[in-house]
């Protein structure tokens, strides 16, 4: 498969051969992702970080392989205040030359834990190729992003010397929180500041059409302990007149959400989004919905993913089905993840989750919130040069226009970017697609996607070099 721009005729001379080194490149660029994902490196504190020190040694060698930046290193910045690490993080440079822009390019190289290997087809970390699909945990999410930004600044070096200023920030603990993010970006701010920033973790429309993302929903996640007893009873004694910490939690969880599915906590609110059509029937099938399951929420489907609040239990700590015992349980824990819309703040929505929930507390159960984590969503300005050239360089590369679209999803980090770097756009792009299954068992990365990817980064590289800072 070769890349073919949707007019061909158009592109000059200097593109078509930046293309062409993209397609005679690409082969390479597969089996540099393939050697990624069989390194475990899950950033999590439970996990060997030995992985994620040996995954940050491969980028920072395939950096150093491109021969273009001129200075790579390893680097860790503090947690916070403390003087905990973070996890490494790849740094490399290349200074602007003639007045040209510079841009930083964002991936991150740890990735999710495998879970439960027994409903993987193929071995987690053994990249597989299948129908054109490489799977793999981190082949796509976000090993295809740091192999999409080494192989377009390596097929642009093979057509230019670049005057193009490039900064390549591969992130080691995304998976696990950005705890030292902020950080980082603080202590090598002169070396990452750019133009325009392109942070390669997001999604595309479909296999063929990409997308540029223009809307992120924020996240709130808190862990709740609800408790009613000062210690266990036999349910049998005092069933009935005494409340358990169980019955309380249902109680609870039930005002999340109203009879529609839709979340129901005062305060939080919506963004006002224009949106694609989307059918019922394709976001069943992406979701893999059970027949006879009814969709929740009201409104436009996309509307409801990119523009609304959402609530999920994403984890309750309670006895087991095989420990359950005749008690009347005391206390329990779950955790709340609720994706908020664009619009509003983290610690505003927080505020609101919390006033409902100690409102809605039933029978004056006393509640515990901890391990509150925020992140602000995010609307990109599009009408910046950086977007504009974003979206002709992919419509180049991929044969179809691409979508501005939201996704329901978050990447916390782009506030601090924001933060950092007010001047700089910052274009949010991807290698997923509704296929990959990203975060869950049988992740995969479609090697067309990612083929097209790369091309639109090498001539979105290219051409901002043809511009002045």
């Amino acid at each position: 498969m070769t890349l073919a721009s949707a007019d061909s005729s158009a592109l000059s001379e200097r593109d078509q051969a930046i293309l062409a080194a993209v397609d005679a490149g690409f082969a390479r660029a597969v089996e540099d992702l393939k050697g990624l994902v069989r390194i475990p490196s899950v950033s999590w504190d439970a996990y060997d970080p030995a992985h994620v020190q040996e995954s940050a040694d491969a980028v920072a060698a395939l950096a150093e392989g491109t021969g273009v930046f001129e200075r790579v290193s390893i680097e860790r910045a503090p947690i916070g205040d403390t003087d905990q690490l973070g996890q490494p993080a790849v740094l490399a440079t290349r200074a602007a030359r003639n007045g040209k822009p510079s841009i930083l390019l964002y991936a991150h190289h740890d990735v999710q834990p495998w879970g439960d290997e027994a409903l993987w087809r193929t071995p987690p970390f053994e990249p597989t190729e299948i129908d054109g699909r490489l799977h793999g945990r981190g082949a796509s999410d976000d090993k295809a992003g740091v192999i999409t930004h080494l192989a377009a600044v390596r097929a642009l070096a093979e057509v230019l010397d670049p005057e193009v200023g490039l900064a390549l920030f591969i992130e080691g603990e995304e998976e696990h929180g950005s705890r030292s993010f902020q950080r980082f970006l603080e202590l090598h701010a002169d070396a990452l500041r750019a133009d325009v920033i392109v942070v390669a973790d997001s999604d595309n429309w479909s296999t063929e059409t990409p997308s540029l993302t223009v809307a992120l929903r924020g996240n709130v996640a808190l862990n709740v302990r609800i408790t009613t007893l000062g210690h266990a009873s036999h349910s049998g004694m005092y069933g009935g007149a005494v409340p358990d910490a169980m019955l309380a939690f249902a109680k609870l969880a039930a005002t999340i959400w109203d009879d529609e599915g839709s979340v129901a906590i005062e305060g939080l609110t919506e963004a006002d989004l224009d949106v694609p059509e989307q059918s019922e029937q394709h976001l069943r099938d992406e979701a893999a919905v059970l027949d006879g399951v009814e969709l929740i929420g009201t409104g436009p489907l996309l509307r409801r993913l990119w523009a609304k609040p959402a609530a999920t239990i994403t984890g309750v700590d309670a006895p087991s089905v095989p420990d359950a015992s005749n008690t009347i349980l005391p206390t329990m824990r779950f955790r709340l993840s609720t994706r908020i819309a664009p619009g509003q703040s983290a610690a505003d929505a927080f505020a609101a989750i919390e006033r409902h929930l100690r409102a809605h507390a039933p029978f004056g159960a006393h509640l515990e919130i901890t391990d509150v984590d925020l992140g602000d969503p995010f609307l990109v300005d599009a009408s910046g040069w950086g977007a504009e050239a974003a979206k002709r360089a992919m419509a180049d590369a991929w044969g179809a226009e691409p979508v501005e679209a939201g996704i329901g999803g978050s990447i916390p980090f782009i506030a601090d970017l924001v933060a950092q770097f007010p001047g700089a756009q910052i274009l949010v792009t991807g290698v997923e697609d509704p296929g990959t299954m990203a975060h869950s068992p049988n992740e995969s990365q479609h090697l067309g996607v990612l083929k097209r990817a790369i091309g639109a980064e090498a001539l979105l590289l290219a051409r901002a070099g043809d511009l002045e800072a």
